[in-house]
Protein backbone atom coordinates (compact mmCIF):
# COMPACT_ATOMS: atom_id res chain seq x y z
CA UNK A 1 0.00 0.00 0.00
CA UNK A 2 1.41 3.14 -1.29
CA UNK A 3 2.05 6.28 1.78
CA UNK A 4 -0.91 8.55 0.19
CA UNK A 5 -3.32 5.77 -0.25
CA UNK A 6 -2.45 4.73 3.23
CA UNK A 7 -3.35 8.91 4.64
CA UNK A 8 -6.46 8.31 2.40
CA UNK A 9 -7.62 4.94 4.22
CA UNK A 10 -6.83 6.54 7.34
CA UNK A 11 -8.65 9.86 6.90
CA UNK A 12 -11.65 7.72 5.61
CA UNK A 13 -11.71 5.78 8.90
CA UNK A 14 -11.60 8.54 11.17
CA UNK A 15 -14.61 10.31 9.24
CA UNK A 16 -16.56 6.96 9.36
CA UNK A 17 -16.02 7.04 12.96
CA UNK A 18 -16.98 10.38 13.99
CA UNK A 19 -19.04 11.90 11.81
CA UNK A 20 -19.19 14.71 9.17
CA UNK A 21 -17.51 18.57 9.97
CA UNK A 22 -18.06 21.90 8.77
CA UNK A 23 -18.06 22.40 4.96
CA UNK A 24 -14.92 24.45 5.18
CA UNK A 25 -13.15 21.51 6.92
CA UNK A 26 -14.71 18.86 4.77
CA UNK A 27 -13.68 20.79 1.14
CA UNK A 28 -10.40 22.41 2.23
CA UNK A 29 -7.76 20.81 -0.19
CA UNK A 30 -4.63 19.89 2.14
CA UNK A 31 -0.89 20.86 1.06
CA UNK A 32 0.88 19.05 -1.93
CA UNK A 33 3.85 20.93 -0.47
CA UNK A 34 3.46 19.20 3.01
CA UNK A 35 2.40 15.85 1.22
CA UNK A 36 5.89 16.11 -1.10
CA UNK A 37 7.66 17.09 2.40
CA UNK A 38 5.98 13.39 4.05
CA UNK A 39 7.60 11.94 1.25
CA UNK A 40 10.96 13.34 1.07
CA UNK A 41 11.58 12.97 4.75
CA UNK A 42 10.43 9.05 4.58
CA UNK A 43 13.20 8.82 1.68
CA UNK A 44 15.74 10.45 4.19
CA UNK A 45 14.80 8.25 7.01
CA UNK A 46 15.63 4.88 4.73
CA UNK A 47 18.79 6.27 3.92
CA UNK A 48 18.48 8.10 0.78
CA UNK A 49 20.30 11.07 -0.49
CA UNK A 50 18.27 14.31 -1.23
CA UNK A 51 18.55 17.55 -2.65
CA UNK A 52 15.90 18.95 -1.17
CA UNK A 53 15.26 22.34 -2.54
CA UNK A 54 11.59 22.23 -1.92
CA UNK A 55 10.98 24.48 1.22
CA UNK A 56 10.49 27.96 1.04
CA UNK A 57 12.55 28.88 4.05
CA UNK A 58 15.85 28.96 5.56
CA UNK A 59 18.80 26.32 6.78
CA UNK A 60 20.06 28.91 9.91
CA UNK A 61 23.15 26.97 9.49
CA UNK A 62 23.84 28.81 6.46
CA UNK A 63 21.42 32.09 6.82
CA UNK A 64 20.98 33.11 9.94
CA UNK A 65 18.92 35.79 11.15
CA UNK A 66 21.50 38.90 11.58
CA UNK A 67 23.53 38.95 14.75
CA UNK A 68 22.09 42.38 16.01
CA UNK A 69 18.69 41.22 15.67
CA UNK A 70 19.88 38.29 17.58
CA UNK A 71 20.78 40.31 20.39
CA UNK A 72 17.96 42.68 20.61
CA UNK A 73 15.59 39.65 20.93
CA UNK A 74 17.79 38.12 23.77
CA UNK A 75 17.75 41.69 25.55
CA UNK A 76 14.04 42.30 24.89
CA UNK A 77 13.26 38.31 26.81
CA UNK A 78 15.87 39.88 29.51
CA UNK A 79 13.95 42.79 29.81
CA UNK A 80 10.73 41.34 30.63
CA UNK A 81 8.83 41.51 27.55
CA UNK A 82 6.86 38.84 27.36
CA UNK A 83 3.07 40.10 27.93
CA UNK A 84 0.46 40.63 25.92
CA UNK A 85 1.09 42.89 22.82
CA UNK A 86 -1.40 45.87 21.83
CA UNK A 87 -3.39 44.15 18.70
CA UNK A 88 -2.46 46.42 16.21
CA UNK A 89 1.00 46.45 17.84
CA UNK A 90 3.62 48.53 19.59
CA UNK A 91 4.10 51.79 19.02
CA UNK A 92 7.44 52.20 18.53
CA UNK A 93 7.54 49.31 15.75
CA UNK A 94 4.72 51.28 14.18
CA UNK A 95 7.09 54.35 14.19
CA UNK A 96 10.76 51.96 12.88
CA UNK A 97 8.08 50.14 10.21
CA UNK A 98 7.55 53.47 8.95
CA UNK A 99 10.85 55.32 8.83
CA UNK A 100 12.39 51.65 6.80
CA UNK A 101 9.51 51.58 4.17
CA UNK A 102 10.14 55.53 3.72
CA UNK A 103 14.08 55.35 3.45
CA UNK A 104 14.13 52.22 1.39
CA UNK A 105 11.14 52.57 -0.78
CA UNK A 106 9.41 56.04 -0.48
CA UNK A 107 6.59 54.78 0.87
CA UNK A 108 4.73 57.30 3.64
CA UNK A 109 2.40 55.48 6.04
CA UNK A 110 1.63 56.90 9.45
CA UNK A 111 1.24 54.75 12.47
CA UNK A 112 -2.76 54.31 12.02
CA UNK A 113 -2.09 52.77 8.32
CA UNK A 114 0.37 50.06 10.01
CA UNK A 115 -0.38 46.93 11.47
CA UNK A 116 1.56 44.49 12.93
CA UNK A 117 0.85 40.62 13.07
CA UNK A 118 2.55 37.47 13.68
CA UNK A 119 3.62 36.93 9.54
CA UNK A 120 2.45 37.94 6.55
CA UNK A 121 -0.13 35.05 6.81
CA UNK A 122 -2.33 36.16 9.34
CA UNK A 123 -2.66 39.54 7.39
CA UNK A 124 -3.45 37.81 4.48
CA UNK A 125 -6.05 35.92 6.47
CA UNK A 126 -7.82 39.11 8.24
CA UNK A 127 -7.71 41.01 4.66
CA UNK A 128 -9.81 38.34 3.06
CA UNK A 129 -12.25 37.89 5.96
CA UNK A 130 -12.19 41.84 5.85
CA UNK A 131 -12.87 42.61 2.37
CA UNK A 132 -14.83 39.00 0.88
CA UNK A 133 -18.40 38.50 1.77
CA UNK A 134 -19.85 34.53 0.14
CA UNK A 135 -19.55 34.93 -3.41
CA UNK A 136 -17.30 38.35 -3.79
CA UNK A 137 -15.16 37.70 -7.08
CA UNK A 138 -11.41 37.46 -6.15
CA UNK A 139 -8.76 37.84 -9.20
CA UNK A 140 -5.38 35.76 -8.77
CA UNK A 141 -3.35 34.34 -10.74
CA UNK A 142 -1.47 30.82 -10.69
CA UNK A 143 1.22 29.91 -9.79
CA UNK A 144 0.63 31.75 -6.44
CA UNK A 145 1.25 30.87 -3.24
CA UNK A 146 -2.48 30.21 -1.18
CA UNK A 147 -4.65 32.18 -3.08
CA UNK A 148 -6.70 29.50 -3.89
CA UNK A 149 -6.92 28.52 -0.04
CA UNK A 150 -7.98 31.99 0.85
CA UNK A 151 -10.83 32.39 -1.41
CA UNK A 152 -12.00 28.92 -0.09
CA UNK A 153 -11.89 30.31 3.36
CA UNK A 154 -13.64 33.39 2.33
CA UNK A 155 -16.26 31.43 0.15
CA UNK A 156 -15.51 33.98 -2.99
CA UNK A 157 -15.53 32.93 -6.41
CA UNK A 158 -12.70 32.29 -7.69
CA UNK A 159 -11.49 34.64 -11.01
CA UNK A 160 -8.33 32.30 -11.94
CA UNK A 161 -5.71 33.65 -14.63
CA UNK A 162 -3.03 31.02 -15.60
CA UNK A 163 0.03 33.19 -15.93
CA UNK A 164 2.59 31.88 -18.51
CA UNK A 165 6.21 31.31 -19.45
CA UNK A 166 6.72 34.28 -21.71
CA UNK A 167 5.53 36.68 -18.99
CA UNK A 168 7.84 35.57 -16.33
CA UNK A 169 4.11 33.85 -15.16
CA UNK A 170 3.37 37.10 -13.94
CA UNK A 171 -0.64 38.25 -14.99
CA UNK A 172 -0.39 41.33 -17.27
CA UNK A 173 -3.71 43.75 -16.99
CA UNK A 174 -5.19 42.11 -20.11
CA UNK A 175 -5.80 39.16 -18.31
CA UNK A 176 -6.95 40.63 -15.57
CA UNK A 177 -9.29 42.88 -17.87
CA UNK A 178 -11.74 40.19 -18.67
CA UNK A 179 -12.49 39.27 -14.81
CA UNK A 180 -12.58 43.22 -13.31
CA UNK A 181 -16.16 43.82 -13.42
CA UNK A 182 -17.44 43.66 -9.89
CA UNK A 183 -14.42 41.85 -8.37
CA UNK A 184 -13.36 42.71 -4.87
CA UNK A 185 -10.18 41.68 -4.27
CA UNK A 186 -6.77 41.35 -6.99
CA UNK A 187 -4.50 39.73 -5.13
CA UNK A 188 -0.85 40.20 -6.54
CA UNK A 189 2.16 39.03 -5.66
CA UNK A 190 6.09 40.48 -6.48
CA UNK A 191 8.92 39.00 -6.47
CA UNK A 192 6.08 36.38 -6.58
CA UNK A 193 6.32 32.73 -4.91
CA UNK A 194 6.64 30.53 -6.86
CA UNK A 195 8.60 32.52 -9.45
CA UNK A 196 11.15 34.27 -7.92
CA UNK A 197 9.84 36.82 -10.80
CA UNK A 198 9.08 40.29 -10.76
CA UNK A 199 6.30 42.90 -12.28
CA UNK A 200 7.47 44.77 -15.10
CA UNK A 201 7.04 48.89 -14.01
CA UNK A 202 4.47 49.25 -17.23
CA UNK A 203 2.88 46.18 -16.67
CA UNK A 204 2.20 46.85 -12.97
CA UNK A 205 1.16 50.28 -14.40
CA UNK A 206 -1.43 49.32 -16.53
CA UNK A 207 -3.40 47.37 -13.87
CA UNK A 208 -3.02 50.24 -11.29
CA UNK A 209 -4.69 51.85 -14.63
CA UNK A 210 -7.27 49.07 -14.37
CA UNK A 211 -8.08 49.29 -11.26
CA UNK A 212 -8.41 53.09 -10.72
CA UNK A 213 -10.74 53.26 -13.99
CA UNK A 214 -12.80 50.44 -12.31
CA UNK A 215 -13.47 52.18 -9.24
CA UNK A 216 -14.10 55.36 -10.99
CA UNK A 217 -16.74 53.88 -13.12
CA UNK A 218 -18.30 52.23 -9.32
CA UNK A 219 -21.51 53.97 -7.53
CA UNK A 220 -20.82 55.31 -3.66
CA UNK A 221 -23.11 51.91 -2.53
CA UNK A 222 -20.70 49.77 -4.19
CA UNK A 223 -17.63 48.48 -2.80
CA UNK A 224 -14.10 49.21 -4.01
CA UNK A 225 -12.18 47.43 -5.96
CA UNK A 226 -9.00 46.66 -3.77
CA UNK A 227 -5.48 45.42 -4.64
CA UNK A 228 -3.23 43.09 -1.86
CA UNK A 229 0.08 43.49 -2.70
CA UNK A 230 2.45 40.89 -1.24
CA UNK A 231 5.89 42.16 -1.19
CA UNK A 232 7.44 40.08 1.70
CA UNK A 233 10.51 39.75 -0.59
CA UNK A 234 11.00 42.80 -2.52
CA UNK A 235 14.93 43.38 -0.25
CA UNK A 236 16.09 40.12 -2.71
CA UNK A 237 16.11 41.26 -5.93
CA UNK A 238 19.72 40.81 -8.02
CA UNK A 239 21.34 42.18 -10.66
CA UNK A 240 19.31 44.82 -12.50
CA UNK A 241 15.82 43.89 -11.47
CA UNK A 242 13.87 46.43 -9.67
CA UNK A 243 11.06 46.07 -7.36
CA UNK A 244 8.06 48.21 -7.90
CA UNK A 245 5.08 49.07 -6.07
CA UNK A 246 1.55 50.40 -7.03
CA UNK A 247 1.22 52.88 -4.65
CA UNK A 248 4.77 54.54 -5.87
CA UNK A 249 4.05 54.13 -9.62
CA UNK A 250 0.44 55.95 -8.96
CA UNK A 251 -0.18 57.36 -5.83
CA UNK A 252 -4.19 57.27 -6.21
CA UNK A 253 -3.76 53.88 -5.41
CA UNK A 254 -3.05 54.49 -1.81
CA UNK A 255 -7.17 53.91 -0.73
CA UNK A 256 -7.00 50.69 -2.39
CA UNK A 257 -3.58 49.02 -1.80
CA UNK A 258 -2.78 46.86 1.06
CA UNK A 259 0.74 45.53 1.43
CA UNK A 260 2.14 42.72 2.69
CA UNK A 261 5.54 42.66 4.47
CA UNK A 262 7.72 41.75 7.31
CA UNK A 263 11.15 40.87 8.15
CA UNK A 264 10.38 37.00 7.53
CA UNK A 265 12.33 36.75 4.23
CA UNK A 266 14.36 39.54 4.59
CA UNK A 267 16.64 38.61 6.96
CA UNK A 268 15.95 34.72 6.95
CA UNK A 269 13.78 35.47 9.80
CA UNK A 270 10.50 33.50 9.36
CA UNK A 271 10.57 31.82 12.49
CA UNK A 272 10.54 35.03 14.24
CA UNK A 273 6.92 36.18 13.30
CA UNK A 274 7.06 39.76 12.67
CA UNK A 275 5.28 41.06 9.92
CA UNK A 276 3.56 44.25 9.00
CA UNK A 277 0.38 45.14 6.64
CA UNK A 278 0.11 48.58 5.23
CA UNK A 279 -3.05 50.48 3.87
CA UNK A 280 -6.12 52.78 4.29
CA UNK A 281 -6.60 52.80 8.31
CA UNK A 282 -10.63 51.32 7.69
CA UNK A 283 -9.00 48.63 6.18
CA UNK A 284 -6.57 47.73 8.64
CA UNK A 285 -9.04 48.60 11.65
CA UNK A 286 -11.12 45.80 10.15
CA UNK A 287 -7.87 43.39 9.96
CA UNK A 288 -7.03 44.42 13.58
CA UNK A 289 -10.54 43.50 15.22
CA UNK A 290 -10.18 39.99 13.14
CA UNK A 291 -6.63 39.16 14.16
CA UNK A 292 -7.58 40.61 18.06
CA UNK A 293 -10.34 37.44 18.11
CA UNK A 294 -8.00 34.61 16.11
CA UNK A 295 -4.98 36.14 18.52
CA UNK A 296 -2.18 36.29 16.14
CA UNK A 297 0.26 38.60 17.30
CA UNK A 298 3.55 39.46 16.88
CA UNK A 299 5.34 38.42 20.17
CA UNK A 300 6.08 41.26 22.19
CA UNK A 301 10.02 40.75 22.94
CA UNK A 302 10.36 39.97 18.95
CA UNK A 303 8.31 43.28 18.44
CA UNK A 304 10.58 45.30 20.42
CA UNK A 305 14.06 43.98 19.08
CA UNK A 306 13.00 44.12 15.66
CA UNK A 307 11.55 48.06 16.29
CA UNK A 308 15.39 48.78 17.61
CA UNK A 309 17.30 46.72 15.06
CA UNK A 310 15.06 48.20 11.51
CA UNK A 311 16.76 51.48 12.73
CA UNK A 312 20.11 49.99 12.08
CA UNK A 313 21.11 51.06 9.05
CA UNK A 314 24.57 50.38 8.74
CA UNK A 315 23.90 46.83 10.13
CA UNK A 316 21.37 46.24 7.58
CA UNK A 317 23.06 46.92 5.16
CA UNK A 318 25.97 45.07 5.70
CA UNK A 319 23.52 41.79 6.60
CA UNK A 320 21.87 42.16 3.22
CA UNK A 321 25.21 42.87 1.18
CA UNK A 322 26.42 39.47 2.33
CA UNK A 323 22.80 37.74 2.31
CA UNK A 324 21.70 38.49 -0.87
CA UNK A 325 25.47 37.79 -2.38
CA UNK A 326 25.23 34.39 -1.21
CA UNK A 327 21.43 33.70 -2.58
CA UNK A 328 22.17 35.29 -5.95
CA UNK A 329 25.23 33.02 -6.43
CA UNK A 330 23.34 29.90 -5.52
CA UNK A 331 20.34 30.71 -8.35
CA UNK A 332 23.19 32.03 -10.91
CA UNK A 333 24.50 28.83 -10.64
CA UNK A 334 21.40 26.85 -10.72
CA UNK A 335 20.61 28.42 -13.63
CA UNK A 336 23.68 28.13 -15.07
CA UNK A 337 23.89 24.72 -14.67
CA UNK A 338 20.14 24.17 -16.34
CA UNK A 339 21.17 25.99 -19.06
CA UNK A 340 23.87 23.63 -19.43
CA UNK A 341 21.80 20.77 -19.84
CA UNK A 342 19.14 22.04 -21.98
CA UNK A 343 22.19 23.34 -24.21
CA UNK A 344 22.93 19.46 -24.34
CA UNK A 345 19.41 18.53 -25.88
CA UNK A 346 18.31 17.67 -22.82
CA UNK A 347 14.76 18.37 -21.62
CA UNK A 348 15.08 21.06 -19.05
CA UNK A 349 14.83 25.24 -18.85
CA UNK A 350 14.95 28.01 -16.52
CA UNK A 351 13.70 31.23 -16.62
CA UNK A 352 16.64 33.48 -15.44
CA UNK A 353 16.37 34.38 -11.82
CA UNK A 354 15.29 37.95 -10.71
CA UNK A 355 14.31 38.30 -7.08
CA UNK A 356 13.72 36.14 -4.07
CA UNK A 357 14.41 32.70 -3.13
CA UNK A 358 13.37 30.77 -6.30
CA UNK A 359 14.28 29.61 -9.32
CA UNK A 360 11.46 28.64 -12.10
CA UNK A 361 12.66 25.18 -13.62
CA UNK A 362 10.88 23.56 -16.39
CA UNK A 363 11.46 19.54 -16.60
CA UNK A 364 9.88 18.13 -19.81
CA UNK A 365 9.50 14.03 -19.79
CA UNK A 366 6.15 13.10 -20.42
CA UNK A 367 6.61 10.45 -23.01
CA UNK A 368 9.72 9.44 -22.36
CA UNK A 369 10.63 5.41 -20.77
CA UNK A 370 12.82 4.53 -18.16
CA UNK A 371 15.83 2.09 -18.58
CA UNK A 372 13.69 -0.09 -17.43
CA UNK A 373 10.91 0.84 -20.00
CA UNK A 374 7.92 2.56 -17.63
CA UNK A 375 6.77 4.91 -19.54
CA UNK A 376 6.45 8.36 -18.03
CA UNK A 377 2.54 9.34 -18.50
CA UNK A 378 2.11 12.39 -16.48
CA UNK A 379 3.64 15.48 -14.75
CA UNK A 380 3.21 13.46 -11.10
CA UNK A 381 5.40 11.01 -12.57
CA UNK A 382 7.98 13.60 -13.51
CA UNK A 383 8.25 14.72 -10.33
CA UNK A 384 8.32 11.17 -9.05
CA UNK A 385 11.32 10.17 -11.46
CA UNK A 386 13.45 13.17 -10.68
CA UNK A 387 13.17 12.56 -7.04
CA UNK A 388 13.68 8.72 -6.95
CA UNK A 389 16.25 8.22 -9.58
CA UNK A 390 17.87 12.13 -9.13
CA UNK A 391 17.29 12.50 -5.34
CA UNK A 392 16.02 16.31 -6.72
CA UNK A 393 13.35 17.91 -4.51
CA UNK A 394 11.27 20.64 -6.40
CA UNK A 395 8.09 21.63 -6.17
CA UNK A 396 5.73 21.13 -9.36
CA UNK A 397 3.53 24.18 -10.77
CA UNK A 398 0.27 22.49 -9.70
CA UNK A 399 1.04 22.94 -6.21
CA UNK A 400 0.40 26.49 -6.39
CA UNK A 401 -2.67 25.80 -8.20
CA UNK A 402 -1.33 25.65 -11.72
CA UNK A 403 -2.36 23.04 -14.03
CA UNK A 404 -2.03 19.61 -13.44
CA UNK A 405 0.37 18.85 -16.46
CA UNK A 406 2.25 22.41 -15.98
CA UNK A 407 6.07 21.37 -16.69
CA UNK A 408 7.16 23.77 -14.37
CA UNK A 409 8.87 23.62 -11.07
CA UNK A 410 9.48 25.89 -7.82
CA UNK A 411 13.05 25.38 -6.75
CA UNK A 412 14.08 26.96 -3.30
CA UNK A 413 17.84 27.72 -2.56
CA UNK A 414 16.92 28.75 0.92
CA UNK A 415 18.32 25.34 2.44
CA UNK A 416 21.25 24.93 -0.74
CA UNK A 417 25.09 24.10 0.29
CA UNK A 418 26.83 25.46 -2.40
CA UNK A 419 28.82 22.18 -2.12
CA UNK A 420 25.91 20.32 -3.52
CA UNK A 421 25.07 22.04 -6.90
CA UNK A 422 27.85 20.01 -8.75
CA UNK A 423 26.98 17.12 -7.25
CA UNK A 424 23.14 17.50 -8.36
CA UNK A 425 23.40 18.37 -11.09
CA UNK A 426 25.70 15.26 -12.35
CA UNK A 427 23.06 12.94 -10.75
CA UNK A 428 20.23 14.90 -12.74
CA UNK A 429 22.51 15.11 -15.94
CA UNK A 430 22.65 10.68 -15.40
CA UNK A 431 19.38 10.75 -14.78
CA UNK A 432 18.14 12.48 -17.65
CA UNK A 433 20.43 10.87 -20.13
CA UNK A 434 19.07 7.18 -19.09
CA UNK A 435 15.25 8.37 -20.90
CA UNK A 436 14.41 7.67 -24.28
Amino acid sequence: MGLKTKHINIYTTIKLAFGKLSHLAETLIGSEIVRLGADIKEKIKKGAKIYNFTIGDFDSSIFPIPKKLEHEIIEAYRKGYTTYPPSEGIVSLRESVSKFIHDREGLNYANNEILIAAGGRPLIYSLYRALIDKGDKVIYSVPSWNNNHYVHFTEGQHEVIEAVAENNFMPTADDIRPHIKDAALIALCSPLNPTGTIFKKEELEAICDLVLEENMQRSPEQKKLYVMYDQIYWTLTYNDAEHFNPVSLRPEMKPFTIFIDGISKAFAATGVRVGWALGPEHVLSKMKAINSHIGAWAPMAEQHATAKYLLQTESIDSYFSHFKTELEERLRRIYEGFQKLKNEGLSVDAIPPQAAIYLTIKIDLVGKKTALGVLIEKQDDVTEYILNEAGLAVVPFYAFGASRNSKWYRLSVGTCKKEQIDEMFSKLREALNSLT
